[in-house]
């Protein structure tokens, strides 16, 4: 039988003109079985042999499927990012998506989340909100820990992971869900705001990602520009630091060096993730707005004026 929360899933994506049924076979293969898709996105696992026909249709289908010829390789990957992206958010723009207590409406927001398509943010029931196990970590043979840092919210896709998953995702409140960006905060670990075109063209999840897991940072390591910018930049305060080098030892994107005694920060380099100034013992950095980078993503101040 058809699943209540799979259901809701379908008529979702019926509701909007551009979401076809491809999209929502797409969408349901990556939210049903996201261990599978994640480690053969990644290289990380291999399907049997008996599946691997299935697996290099389904890869021409998902993740190459909408783009026509292209003249290169820069181009291919850029195809893929526009469709399937995330969106760096310090902890405090991260807690404000986890603690919201009404539904929004939130389009055309390309000046945030620059990409071709996936770039609203429609949160129906914000307070739903799932600890999934990383399918990042878990695919993997060595992995951080914990597992269960993905956090999806807001319906229909909160309800469709703990239907599917229900020994790898809990339902949690606001309050734990802040506990968890803390401490991967504390851990040197990413908060990510993901869209993706299959799950309705919009965002689904905050991830907690580590550089040494996450699918994300190792294909935009490899040219695919799939994570964008917070739009702020770290930046030191000369009097205070000491160069003690503890930012640039935990500096997910490795944006930062200690030259000379100097701490030097790469700008373009820079995500603006704000590991490094939870971590500074000397309080000496900060994450200044860069107006070159897109726009942050501040969901209370983008609710209140939309309400203007």
């Amino acid at each position: 039988m058809i699943k209540r929360s799979t259901r809701a899933f379908w008529r979702e994506g019926r509701r909007l003109r551009d979401y076809s049924v491809a999209d929502f076979v797409h969408g349901y293969v990556y939210a049903r079985w996201p261990y599978h898709y994640i480690g053969f996105a990644t290289g990380a696992r291999r399907p049997h042999w008996l599946l691997r026909p299935l697996a290099a249709l389904l890869t021409a289908l998902f993740v190459s499927g909408k783009d026509k010829a292209t003249e290169s390789e820069a181009d291919r990957k850029q195809g893929f990012a526009d469709r399937y992206h995330g969106k760096v958010v310090p902890t405090s723009a991260a807690e404000e998506l986890v603690t919201l207590e009404e539904a929004i409406e939130l389009r055309g927001l390309e000046q945030i989340v620059p990409y071709k398509t996936a770039f609203d943010i429609v949160m129906q029931d914000p307070d739903h909100i799932v600890a999934l196990e990383c399918p990042c970590r878990a695919v993997r043979e060595e992995h951080c820990e914990p597992l269960d840092v993905c956090l999806i919210i807001g319906e229909p896709f909160a309800g469709f992971v703990v239907d599917h998953h229900p020994k790898k995702a809990r339902s949690i409140s606001s309050e734990e869900a802040i506990e968890i960006l803390r401490a991967e905060r504390d851990r040197g670990h990413v908060h990510h705001a993901f869209f993706k075109d299959a799950m309705l063209s919009r965002f689904y999840a905050i991830c907690n990602c580590c550089s040494c897991c996450c699918g994300a940072m190792q294909a935009h390591r490899s040219g695919t520009p799939m994570l964008e910018s917070s739009g702020y930049v770290s930046s030191v305060e000369v009097e205070r630091c000491v160069g003690c080098g503890a930012c640039a030892a935990i500096c997910p994107f490795d944006a930062m060096s200690v030259i000379d005694g100097a701490l030097v920060v790469d700008r373009e380099g820079c995500m603006g993730c704000g590991v490094c100034v939870a971590k500074c013992p000397e309080g000496a950095l900060s994450l200044d707005r860069d107006p070159s980078k897109s726009e942050p993503l501040r969901i209370r101040d983008l609710v209140e004026a939309h309400e203007r």
